[in-house]
C-alpha cells in the first residue's frame, strides 16, 4: 500500500430488508432480488485505490451507496464481501452525532474523539481553543451534547474531525445541516487539510463545491462504481444520467423509496410539457392508492442544471394540512408567477403518510421553462445571472431619505 491511503478490493454490503424498513421499503428492487429473499445489496464489488494526499469526491443519487461506502471506510460498519486497507488515522463525519457520547459534554467528547484517534491529552489541549472557536459553541461546551441541536452537533463534529490532524478526513452530506457561512468555513478547512498532504473523501450533492475541492471523483450508481476519473468528466456523466432518468415514465421507475401506500404516476406542470416564466401555474402530482384519513406531508423539489436544489414546495410549509386522501387522485400545488428563468429543470417528488415514507422518486420528471414577460416590460435579464427572477421596484432618492422598506404589504 505504499503511496495509497485507501485500497479497496471487491467491497460489498448486503442488508436484511427487515432492518431497513423505516426508510427503504421496496427500494432498489433489483438489488433485493439479487440479494435473495428479504435482502438487498447496498454495495457490490467495489475495487478502487485512493493515493495518499488525494481529494476524492463520491457522487451519485440518494440510495446509490455513498454513505454505506464511507461507513465501511470509517470502520463504522463491516463489509459483507471484500476488504479494504486504510493507512493512518481516520476522522469521519458521516452522520450527525457520529462518535459522540450523548451523556458527555462537548468538551469531554473532544477529548474522547482525540483519544480514539491516538492523540495524547497534551496534543488535544493544544488544539482545543481552535476547535471551539471554529465550532462557535463556547457557551455550550460544558453541556451534555444530547441537548445540542443538529447544527451544533455538526459544527462540533466537523471541528473535531478537521482539527485533530487525521491522516484521512471523511465528510458526508451532513454539512448541509449547517448554515451557509459554516459550510464555506468547512470547505475552506477541507482545502487546508488536503493542501497539507492529507487525504479527503467528500460526499456532497453540491457539485460546485465538489468541483472546487476535489480534482478526481467516483460515481456510484445502484451500489456499483459507474465511473471514476477527473471530476468535471464524472459530473458531466452524472448529470447526463440524471436527465435521462428524469425522462423515464415515473410509473415505470423502480428506483423509488416508500411503503407503497400511494404511488406517484405522473407529474404535470401547467397544461403541458412546458410553462412560461411569470405564468401562474399548478403542479399536479398524480398518484394511485387510497390510504384514507391520514396525516400527509407531500412535497416536490426543483433542481437546476448542476442537479442543485433550486426550491422546494411542501404543504406543511405553506400551512395547508392534508388529512383526507382521495382514491387515485392528485396533490395540486398552485404557484403564482413562476419565477424560474428559462431552462430545463428536474422535479423530485415525495409523500409521507402518518410519519412513514409512502413514495419518493428523485428526478421523476423534466420541467421545461420558456421565456415569458415576467416584468411586463418585454425585457428579460441575462440567463448568466441566475435561475430566479425577483419582483422589484426602483426609485432614486436623496441620501437623507429613509431606505425603502419591504414587507408583506410591500412588493
Amino acid at each position: 500500500m505504499t503511496g495509497l491511503a485507501i485500497s479497496a478490493h471487491g467491497l460489498g454490503k448486503r442488508y436484511r430488508l427487515g432492518r431497513l424498513e423505516s426508510g427503504l421499503h421496496r427500494a432498489r428492487r433489483r438489488f433485493a432480488r439479487e440479494g435473495g429473499p428479504g435482502h438487498m445489496w447496498a454495495l457490490r464489488d467495489l475495487t478502487f485505490d485512493v493515493p495518499t494526499g488525494a481529494s476524492l469526491a463520491v457522487v451519485g443519487s440518494n440510495g446509490a451507496g455513498k454513505s454505506t461506502l464511507l461507513k465501511i471506510l470509517a470502520r463504522i460498519t463491516e463489509p459483507t464481501t471484500g476488504y479494504v486497507d486504510v493507512a493512518g488515522r481516520v476522522a469521519a463525519l458521516v452522520e450527525v452525532g457520529t462518535g459522540f457520547n450523548p451523556e458527555l459534554t462537548g468538551r469531554e467528547n473532544v477529548y474522547l474523539n482525540g483519544t480514539l484517534l491516538g492523540m495524547t491529552r497534551r496534543e488535544i489541549d493544544q488544539r482545543l481553543d481552535e476547535i471551539v472557536a471554529f465550532a462557535g459553541i463556547d457557551e455550550h461546551l460544558d453541556k451534555p451534547v444530547k441537548w445540542y441541536s443538529s447544527g451544533m452537533y455538526v459544527r462540533l463534529g466537523f471541528a473535531v474531525a478537521a482539527h485533530l490532524e487525521p491522516d484521512i478526513l471523511i465528510v458526508d452530506e451532513v454539512l448541509s445541516v449547517g448554515d451557509l457561512a459554516f459550510q464555506q468555513k468547512c470547505l475552506g478547512r477541507m482545502g487546508e487539510v488536503s493542501g497539507g498532504g492529507r487525504t479527503v473523501l467528500f460526499v456532497s450533492h453540491n457539485l460546485a463545491a465538489v468541483s472546487a475541492l476535489c480534482p478526481t471523483a467516483m460515481y456510484l450508481r445502484e451500489g456499483e462504481i459507474c465511473a471514476q476519473g477527473p471530476t468535471r468528466e464524472i459530473i458531466d456523466r452524472y448529470i447526463d444520467d440524471v436527465k435521462a432518468t428524469a425522462h423515464v415514465d415515473v410509473r415505470e421507475r423502480e428506483d423509488r423509496t416508500g411503503d407503497g401506500r400511494i404511488r406517484f404516476t405522473k407529474i404535470r406542470v401547467g397544461d403541458g410539457a412546458s410553462v412560461k416564466t411569470g405564468d401562474d401555474c399548478e403542479v399536479s402530482l398524480l398518484y394511485e392508492g387510497s390510504p384514507g384519513p391520514a396525516r400527509v406531508r407531500v412535497s416536490f423539489a426543483v433542481y437546476g442544471a448542476l442537479v442543485e436544489p433550486v426550491f422546494q414546495c411542501l404543504n406543511e410549509t405553506s400551512g395547508d394540512a392534508i388529512t383526507e386522501v382521495a382514491t387515485d387522485g392528485a396533490f395540486v400545488c398552485a404557484i403564482p408567477r413562476l419565477p424560474l428563468a428559462p431552462g430545463h429543470y428536474t422535479i423530485s417528488v415525495y409523500c409521507e403518510i402518518d410519519g412513514k415514507v409512502a413514495d419518493w422518486v428523485e428526478h421523476a420528471a423534466v420541467l421545461e421553462v420558456v421565456e415569458g414577460d415576467f416584468y411586463g416590460t418585454g425585457r428579460l435579464p441575462s440567463d448568466a445571472h441566475g435561475s430566479f427572477y425577483v419582483d422589484q421596484r426602483w426609485t432614486s432618492q436623496p441620501a437623507a431619505v429613509a431606505p425603502i422598506r419591504l414587507g408583506r404589504s410591500g412588493l
